[in-house]
């Protein structure tokens, strides 16, 4: 993508962030219609309707050739990552929007050609604009994010992930995650990717591991995260499918390859 029109681009999806974010906030006492999707814990709500519609409403006025992915479904069916490509979470981390009016985020990853150009998580409630353009740093509002510092080990490590990576499931031995928690420093978990990712990038946490996210989960913090030095693979080490879900990691690169030994031996 052309630097010029990239800058342009990055400017007005700002300025429609902060917009959507000022909405929220606006409404955010307002009674809500909430919907389940896929399972009992798949919240989605009015505002996250909303906002993904007010998304698709502008791009498709001022970037008519550019496509979208959302997880709404007001966007685009795609088969590739050809073109200009937005792929937006209105609101990540819906079932903290719901119970705790807190730690959710808009979540706005854009891409050309399959290379993630622009990154953008706001952290709607907390006013705190995670932002990045390809090869040009990453920012937490107006001050530039540091490159992740080097661990030694992963005994010294803070990792996001959930209580789904200890329990019984198909996807990993929990006996041996059990045994990698027992390593590591410590484990979070904020009920956001996008948080998850914009924290690594900050420095909070050092990696993050989920299982089974979609596209709009991680394509902002994807390009965040590698701005900062980090580095973001399926939990294969290999590189993501964008127009599917994956199971992930991403984190601190000193460490990346002890984790996905974990990952492999667990791998069932």
């Amino acid at each position: 993508m052309d630097r010029d029109i990239r800058e342009e681009i990055y400017e007005t999806a700002l300025a429609w962030v902060r917009e959507a974010g000022v909405n929220i906030r606006n409404k955010i006492n307002d009674p809500l219609v909430v919907d389940t999707k896929s399972n009992p814990n798949d919240l989605v709500t009015t505002m996250d309707k909303e906002t993904e519609s007010f998304f698709v409403s502008r791009i498709k006025e001022k970037y008519p050739t550019h496509s979208i992915v959302g997880e709404e479904g007001y966007g685009d069916k795609l088969t590739s990552m050809k073109g200009t490509v937005w792929i937006i979470d209105p609101i990540d981390g819906t079932m903290n929007f719901v119970h705790q009016k807190r730690n959710f985020a808009i979540s706005i990853g854009i891409y050309h050609d399959g290379i993630g150009e622009i990154g953008i998580i706001y952290d709607v409630m907390a006013d705190n604009m995670y932002h990045a353009k390809y090869k040009n740093g990453a920012y937490k509002n107006d001050v530039r994010l540091l490159a992740l510092t080097k661990k030694s080990n992963i005994e010294e490590a803070i990792i996001g992930m959930n209580h789904f990576w200890l329990c019984e499931n198909r996807l990993v031995d929990e006996r041996i995650m059990q045994k990698f928690v027992k390593r590591i420093r410590g484990t979070r978990t904020y009920g956001s990717a996008a948080l998850e990712f914009a924290f690594l990038a900050e420095g909070i946490i050092d990696g993050y591991l989920s299982m089974s996210l979609s596209p709009w989960d991680v394509a902002a913090g994807i390009v965040i995260v590698g701005e900062v030095g980090g580095g973001t693979t399926d939990i294969n080490g290999l590189q993501l499918n964008m127009l599917e879900k994956n199971s992930i990691l991403t984190c601190n690169m000193n460490i990346q390859d002890d984790i996905l030994d974990y990952l492999k031996k667990a791998k069932k």
